[in-house]
């Protein structure tokens, strides 16, 4: 088992691999670098293996199918994941690998928000997709991440080894994070350094098609971690509906004991009954949720004992 590694997805990062590579030997010397080449059409591979890195492929295209290579893949007692775009300091990492292997968070964010990052990044609704996302996610699942979609993270063995990773793409960012909210493994953020992309390197996420794909990617979760929400928001939704067209249907019944309005009555009773169906989706669904709960915790029991045969 390693004791870092640092764990790079690359997609066409020429320009500016070996530049990560020599940060990160230079701050962690005693680090294992993997780089995970994905298709790249420019010679990324070639100048990661020559700069010194461990050098590996994954060939289903997206960040999230890399980044579930290489967690099936490596096994560390601490994980550093950063972006092969030369954008974040291996300065900063030291302070990252310290929380983690003192046992004061199974993942560490780090946050280029509360840096220069906000002001440096001038992409057209970038921050706001960024403050959208995090506000969302900290709002329903009672967390306090300071940066969702960060690239940089610390996380220790046990996160890792216990972290299913369903995303294809750049949504396996706020996947990790709700991840780590839901499951109640603890998080700190620290504020790291955050420079633009160098001139002839360009960034791989689009603004709004990956922005959507991430809002997808909430609600789809949503689904999975809070059903009795949003089964019971539906539930409520559909409740208020149902009964804006019974009411003036029973009261009209009760003056003249008449319905002359036969299909507003059945459609308000199907739309009450499709919402009684929808709170019992999720409160049974919560139920199963409570059960998985179960058998995460010992799942988390498992992996640590693994680690310390490993």
């Amino acid at each position: 088992m390693d004791k870092v590694a640092i764990l790079i997805p690359c997609y066409n990062e020429e320009k500016t691999i070996k530049d990560v590579i020599v940060d990160f030997k230079k701050h962690i010397p005693e680090a294992k670098i993997y780089v995970y080449d994905n298709n790249s059409t420019d010679q990324t591979a070639k100048v990661a293996k020559s700069a010194g890195a461990i050098l590996r492929h994954e060939y289903s295209q997206g960040k999230g199918n890399v980044i579930r290579r290489m967690f099936r893949e490596i096994n560390a007692e601490t994980y550093i994941l950063v972006d092969g775009d030369a954008t974040y300091s291996a300065a900063d990492a030291p302070a990252m690998i310290d929380i983690i292997e003192n046992n004061r968070a199974e993942m560490v964010v780090g946050d280029r928000l509360s840096g220069a990052y906000y002001q440096e990044n001038k992409r057209p609704f970038h921050n706001f997709g960024n403050n959208l996302v995090r506000g969302l996610i900290n709002k329903i699942f009672k967390a306090n991440i300071s940066d969702i979609m960060t690239g940089y993270r610390a996380m220790s063995y046990e996160f890792v080894k216990t972290f299913p990773v369903l995303s294809r793409g750049f949504e396996i960012e706020t996947e990790m994070s709700i991840h780590a909210a839901f499951r109640r493994m603890r998080t700190e953020n620290i504020t790291v350094t955050y420079q633009d992309r160098p001139e002839g390197s360009e960034s791989k996420l689009s603004t709004f098609s990956d922005g959507i794909k991430v809002l997808g990617t909430i609600l789809y979760l949503l689904v999975i971690y809070k059903p009795l929400l949003f089964f019971g928001t539906l539930a409520t939704i559909l409740a208020a509906i149902g009964l804006l067209f019974f009411i003036p249907v029973f009261v009209e019944f009760l003056n003249t004991r008449m319905v002359p309005r036969f299909p507003t009555l059945i459609v308000s009773i199907f739309i009450l009954l499709t919402a009684v169906i929808f709170y019992f989706i999720g409160f049974f669904s919560k139920l199963s949720l409570t059960k998985d709960a179960r058998e995460f915790e010992h799942k988390l029991i498992t992996v640590a004992l693994l680690k310390k045969n490993l």
